[in-house]
């Protein structure tokens, strides 16, 4: 298994190859990279305004063609539009350097057409807030199905660079809503709306944000608050065993990708070990964790470590990774599987060739990571796997 490869370099494959992962159709993605291949030779961070030209060119098409179904009252085929839309406004959004002409009005698009597109679907989607040190975070809420009286509920949180919308587009919400289990995608500090709309940081101390999720949670009649999960995928790998560990009302965790020493991957990234998950790294950790120079984030962030962390952890938990993953390296997965030693239930999956799900958090085919953490927190949370 491989990314497609369409240009010459890491970054820039990584976001088409999320796009192909979230619903993006080959033959549109193959329109919006044939323009602008020349402009990606030149690294990761160049020519990424030619590549919210071209992507934003493709949603914007698609908003158009939306608005012919919806003349016609053909409200599910204008929804799946819309939803395709948002997605391309959001991977080309994901792209753009802090404060790039264009960037702040691409994400109000792909805001509002993930609004448009899941209601006019149908989609079984909420939006919910809750208030946040004199703000508010939001969430998609996705419900389980087949299922009478209270349901287990699984908290999904981004990691450095991802939305809540992308964390719905990855399909996990719609798997463990089919497995009886209902899903909530957090934008937490320094991700999504929490840092583009209200300035929120990113915290080390993740427990400080998920436990006011959890606190919403008991206050849902549809939710078994006894039978709470937490998973995250990338840098949700450091924050939901972080939050696991310290909110003692989860019943289950689970990462998608091992991001045990965060810390310590940014020293290697200073030394150019290993591939960058967006353009315009560095400017955009500054951004998202509210630092000022490069000593500032490497303060803020040094106690982003699961060091010392993972023997309180006192509930099934599981721990996946890619075998080939080119961002964090295989061996964090194994250091917190070891890790886990007060688990009663702790397992670790290596996705490896065999099956596919090798790349960063399973990029080349998220099918296995998807299908695998749904069915273990079905098990483990007493949902349903057939």
């Amino acid at each position: 298994m491989a990314l497609f490869d369409p240009f010459p370099n890491y970054i820039w494959n990584l976001s088409v190859a999320i796009a192909l992962e979230s619903g993006g159709r080959i033959g549109e993605i193959v329109d919006m990279c044939q323009p602008i291949r020349d402009a990606a030779t030149n690294g990761g961070d160049a020519g990424t305004p030619a590549f919210m030209r071209e992507w934003v060119k493709m949603a914007d098409k698609l908003v158009d063609l939306a608005g012919e179904d919806e003349e016609l009252g053909r409200a599910y085929s204008a929804g799946e539009k819309l939803k395709r839309a948002s997605l391309y406004y959001g991977v080309a959004e994901r792209m753009q350097a802090h404060g790039s002409p264009g960037r702040e009005a691409t994400y109000a698009k792909a805001l509002d057409s993930f609004a448009k597109g899941t209601n006019q679907s149908g989609d079984d989607v909420v939006r919910v807030t809750i208030p946040y040190e004199g703000t508010e975070l939001s969430a998609y809420l996705t419900r389980a199905k087949g299922v009478d009286g209270p349901a287990p509920l699984v908290i999904y949180c981004n990691g450095l660079d991802s939305t809540k919308e992308l964390l719905y587009f990855s399909w996990l919400p719609a798997a463990l809503a089919k497995r009886g289990i209902a899903t909530l995608c957090v934008d937490q500090p320094g991700t999504g709306e929490a840092i583009r709309l209200h300035n929120l940081a990113v915290t080390p101390e993740a427990e400080k944000w998920a436990s006011k999720w959890v606190d919403w949670a008991e206050t849902q009649p549809f939710v078994d608050a006894s039978r709470l999960g937490m998973t995250g995928i990338s840098l949700g790998g450091y924050f939901a065993p972080r939050a696991v560990a310290f909110e003692p009302r989860f019943a289950a965790g689970a990462v998608w990708g091992a991001n045990h020493n965060w810390a310590e991957v940014q020293q290697k990234r200073l030394r150019r070990e290993g591939e960058n998950p967006v353009p315009h790294y560095w400017a955009h950790v500054h951004w998202v964790f509210g630092a000022e120079s490069m000593d500032d984030f490497l303060e803020k962030s040094q106690g982003m470590t699961l060091d010392g962390v993972l023997d309180r952890i006192k509930v099934p938990f599981l721990v996946t990774h890619g075998e080939k993953d080119r961002q964090i390296d295989l061996g964090y997965a194994h250091q917190s599987f070891d890790q886990l030693t007060s688990s009663p239930a702790r397992q670790l999956k290596i996705f490896t060739a065999r099956e596919g799900g090798v790349e960063h958090v399973g990029a080349d085919n998220m099918s296995f990571g998807r299908d695998y953490i749904a069915d273990w927190f079905a098990e483990k949370l007493g949902g349903r796997t057939a």
